[in-house]
This record gives structure tokens, sequence and C-alpha cells, in this order.
């Protein structure tokens, strides 16, 4: 088992570590207090091909492995978690599902200029009334002649009032549930489709989130991603890349906390010695430290599953269920280590605990993650669907086979 990285993985964390220290952590702060969406930053990352780290060459990516992408992740959200969330939807809900599911003349028309970083786009699935149950959406696509009429709206999408492309989902058949949920890409500029920012958020104020409106958008037939009702695989397929990178920055948080917190631990002094000393202090640390590597393995592990074409549903899920929640609690620790300057925004810390809260309710809830978990164990609900291929390390899961075959799929 090879855990080293290769030249073209070291080379991308060093150059994306680099860029985090040079031009976004000394304004992270400030940008942060000010809710100032940096876009000279967000340049700065198109530049480096992180807009399309693993897009292919011939679609203006970069072509890198998903063990890339995964140590961008964790060195952009080190810095600032809006700019992890922009390649979460941009590059593993948007782009991978154009990838996947596009034609060729579509994958031209959008994708290309996405993976180039000449356009951002956003991921419109979540509705006041369907966020885990995706088949509750309200959004309605009328097929009209050559055109979909699209009346709804979406809520808490990152990007929103930025993206120039979003892939939004709507219901062609309504009385289909989740078998009737369609995909296709809007324009901004689109008559009728507008974009709202978001205010008010607990956290990620240096981020851009908000609401998409459709009334009577007509919509060209040729935006149709795949085909009429297939927009729930391609959205469960986008939520499994999007996941990816969401476990991936967790890491980068839990880092950035235990990086500070040891840093803090040696200089910081009461009663005479340094706090680090002190057996609390120290237990404190020992947590963030578990916390970084069991996650950091576990989304290595659905990386590698990626890169070798292997269903990872329910390994992705895992990494994104347990780093997230690990982050959070790091940055609770974090802030108990550094005392009343931990609470403090001068000192950053309290920025990574606000920022940390919303990626445990996002691309899919820890309860609904455990829900996962537990239901591919009991059989409920096939391994990874419906391939049943599993992380070779997980020894348990071939037990399981005779009970698979009967099993019903309770989602993708």
């Amino acid at each position: 088992m090879d855990f080293e990285l290769n030249d073209e993985q070291r080379l991308l964390q060093d150059t994306v570590r680099r860029f985090v220290d040079d031009r976004v952590l000394p304004n992270a702060i400030e940008n942060d207090i000010r809710h100032h969406l940096d876009l000279d930053a967000i340049e700065g990352m198109a530049e480096l091909g992180i807009l399309g780290i693993v897009i292919p060459e011939e679609y203006g990516g970069a072509g890198l492995d998903h063990i890339c992408e995964a140590l961008a992740c964790e060195e952009i959200e080190r810095g600032e978690a809006a700019f992890r969330t922009l390649i979460s939807v941009h590059v593993g809900l948007n782009s991978l599902s154009l990838l996947r599911y596009a034609s060729e003349e579509q994958k031209q028309r959008w994708l290309v200029a996405q993976a180039r970083g000449e356009k951002l786009a956003c991921f419109g699935l979540t509705e006041p009334a369907a966020g885990s149950d995706v088949a509750a959406m309200k959004t309605t696509a009328r097929r009209e002649g050559d055109t979909y009429v699209l009346n709804g709206s979406k809520n808490w999408i990152s990007y929103a009032n930025v993206a120039d492309h979003a892939l939004v989902f709507a219901k062609t058949d309504p009385a289909a549930r989740h078998k009737g949920i369609s995909a296709f890409v809007l324009e901004r500029g689109m008559d009728g489709f507008t974009t709202a920012d978001t205010e008010n958020k607990l956290g990620i104020w240096a981020g851009s989130t908000g609401e998409l409106f459709f009334e009577n958008v007509e919509v060209p037939a040729e935006n149709l991603i795949g085909e009429e009702g297939q927009g729930f695989e391609i959205a469960m397929y986008g939520l499994d890349q999007g996941r990816f990178t969401v476990a991936a920055g967790a890491c980068g948080v839990i880092r950035a906390c235990l990086e500070r917190s040891v840093e803090y631990a040696r200089e910081r002094e009461t009663f005479g010695q340094a706090i680090g000393k002190y057996q609390f202090v120290q237990d404190m640390l020992a947590e963030m430290i578990l916390g970084y590597e069991t996650s950091k393995l576990l989304v290595l592990q659905a990386a590698w599953m990626k890169d070798q074409g292997i269903r990872n549903t329910r390994e992705t899920s895992l990494a994104k269920w347990h780093a997230t929640e690990s982050a959070f609690r790091a940055a609770h620790l974090a802030i108990q280590v550094h005392g009343a300057y931990g609470y403090s925004a001068e000192y950053g810390i309290e920025r990574y605990f606000r920022n940390a809260r919303a990626p445990i309710i996002y691309e899919g809830t820890t309860q609904v993650h455990k829900m996962m978990q537990a239901e591919h164990a009991l059989g409920y609900r096939r391994l990874n669907g419906r391939d049943g291929d599993v992380s070779p390390i997980c020894s348990w899961a071939p037990a399981l086979a005779p009970v698979q075959r009967g099993a019903i799929p309770t989602g993708a």
C-alpha cells in the first residue's frame, strides 16, 4: 500500500499552498469581516488551473487526478472556505456532471469555458421545501415546442449571484417524483431568470450564497442535459463529486486549527510555563491530530477509488460525514486553546468555527450520511448503488453479498 505522493501531486500541493499563503491568508480576516468576495483570488485560482483541475485537457482542464483535487481543496480551505466552496460547486457539482452527461456540443459550449475559469458555474438543486428530500422540489419545466418553460425557485445556492452558468433541476413530470426530474443549463441574462444574494448567514461571509428565480424562463430544448427524467441520477452523481471536495476541504480546516493551536500553545504561558505543557491542552491537540489523519485517510481512499473508476458513493459519504464533523470539533477546540483570543475576530480562529458549521448541513446532512452507512451495512441499500463495488479494505462488505442480491436500492 503506497502512500507516497508523486512529483506531480507534490508540485500541485506546494503551488497551491504558496498561493494560499501569499494571496488568501493575508486578506482572509478582513474579507470575512467585510463580507467581501475576492474575485482577484478566484482569478488566481483559474490561472493555476484549479477551476478545471480534474477536467481533461481536451476540454480546457488541467487533467489531474482526484488526489490532486483533494490536496488542492485542503490547501484552499486552510485559507478560506468560500474558495473551496467554489471548487465544490463549479468543478464537483457542475463541471464533472457535464463531463459525464452532456453531449459533445454541450461540453464545447459550456464545459470548456468553465474548466478554463472563463465562466463560473453553480448547481441549482435545493429549494425551500426540498433539501434532503429532492423529490419534493416544486420547480417545473414544461415542454412547449423547441423550448422548456421553467417556473420556480432555488435557495442556498453557492455563487448564485455570481455564476454565468447554472445547472438547474426541475420536474418535467411532477407526478413521477424523482423519476420526473430533468436537468438544464441556464445562462445568466435569460429572460425571467434572476438571482439574489442570501444575507445574514452564520458563516462563509467571504463567499457568495443566493437564490435563483425562474419566471416563465424559456430554455432551449438543446440545453437539456441527458434525457428527460434523468435529472435525479445526474444530481446524485454530482453530489458524489461535490461531497468529496467538501470532505477534502474539511481536512484543511482541521489542519489550520491544529497548526495555529500548536503555535499558540508553545508561546502562551500561564503559571510560569507554556500552556502546551498542560495535559488538558495536549488532549485537545491530540483530538485534532486524530480528526485530521483519519479524515485524510478516508478522503484519499475515496480519491483512489475515483481514479480507479470504482463507484464510491459509500466511501465519499463516510469521508464527508467524518471530516466535516471533525473540522467543526477542531475549530471548537482551537477556540478553547486560544481562550478569549479565539473568540475574537482578530485571530481568525472563530472564522473557522463559523465556516465549519455549514458543511455539516449541505450536500447531505450528517444524519443523512449516517442513514446511508447503516442502510448499506443492513443490506437495505445496495453497496454503492447497482455496482456493489467497495473499497478493498472494507472487509465486512463481502459478507453482505447474499443480502445484497435481494436488496432494493433506496437511493443512489
